[in-house]
């Protein structure tokens, strides 16, 4: 393990199961007592919201396990975007790096320490944007670890002069996307709708900062290191949460994975490449696929 440890931002709004649950998970895993734990917790939208935001609030300030806890509480209603960009960009200002994590994700006992190696090993090459935690419900044999071209969402960490080089300019990603000769990679072969995700960031329909993550990561030629197991569980797939409908690709257990973690070359892994589209397009096809992914990002929060 790395000397220092990445500081974890966690992510939450008006789910205070979910976070309780996060936090069990993230002081249970290696490392955790050597980490910082700073949880940003979402202003209520309206009175309705303000019980469940107090009671989330609650969790946050109980937590334990971890080096200290910080907890920052916005006033008003920022939404998820908002939220995570100013969140991670303000934990960067005192931080070469940074563990993310939102209120409905589930970690293994390996995830911290996956995400630390990963950012010690990589640390100095320009070309890795990211470490992530989650892997979808592959048939596939995987390694160890690999690199995708992009970035992605669901448990992650990064460097400070990584986010700093991300355009969150939707339109202008949109534009250079459509011109792009990798388009059809960037949605993996039609496996999964992410140009069409961010047409509709770009139209209001949805409110993601992540798809503008991967856009610029991904036109940029950068990297983002997966592991072979995931080490990531979404407990948000009931239909609790802001993007997410109900897709079994996505059901993935989080599992142990063999450390020390391996340097391995920065190049695009064709195989895992494949093995995730298949994983997307299912027994239903990328069609429907795309039909229900869409549905599930025009929930509310």
């Amino acid at each position: 393990m790395p000397a220092e440890f990445a500081p974890i931002a966690v992510f939450a709004f008006r789910r205070p199961d979910h976070l309780r649950r996060c936090l069990a998970a993230l002081s249970a895993a290696t490392g955790a007592r050597e980490s910082q734990l700073i949880v940003f917790c979402d202003g209520p939208r309206d009175e309705s919201d303000r019980a469940l935001v107090e009671r989330t609030r609650e969790v946050a300030r109980a937590a334990s396990g971890f080096a200290s806890v910080e907890v920052v509480e916005a006033q008003r209603n920022k939404g998820l975007a908002a939220s995570v960009i100013e969140g991670v960009t303000h934990v960067l200002a005192d931080h070469e790096n940074v563990i993310v994590v939102e209120d409905d994700l589930v970690v293994s006992e390996d995830f911290l320490a996956f995400m630390n190696q990963g950012l010690f090993l990589y640390r100095d090459d320009e070309r890795v944007v990211s470490i992530h935690g989650f892997l979808p419900a592959v048939e596939a044999s995987m390694p160890q670890s690999f690199f995708l071209r992009g970035a992605d969402c669901w448990g992650w960490a990064t460097w400070r002069e990584s986010w700093q080089s991300v355009n969150f300019d939707g339109a202008e990603l949109l534009d250079q996307l459509r011109k792009h000769p990798d388009r059809s990679q960037f949605d993996f072969g039609g496996a999964y709708p992410y140009l069409k995700m961010l047409q509709d960031q770009v139209d209001g329909a949805i409110d993601s900062w992540a798809i503008r993550w991967y856009a610029s990561a991904f036109l940029t030629d950068r990297y983002t290191l997966h592991p072979g197991v995931s080490l990531v569980t979404n407990i948000g797939m009931e239909g609790s949460g802001t993007h997410l409908g109900d897709v079994d690709a996505l059901r993935s257990s989080a599992g142990r994975l063999a450390l020390p973690l391996r340097e391995i070359p920065v190049a695009d892994n064709t195989a895992a490449r494949h093995a995730i589209a298949r994983a997307f397009e299912g027994k239903s096809g990328p069609q429907r696929w795309m039909q229900r992914i869409m549905r599930g990002l025009r929930m509310a929060r």
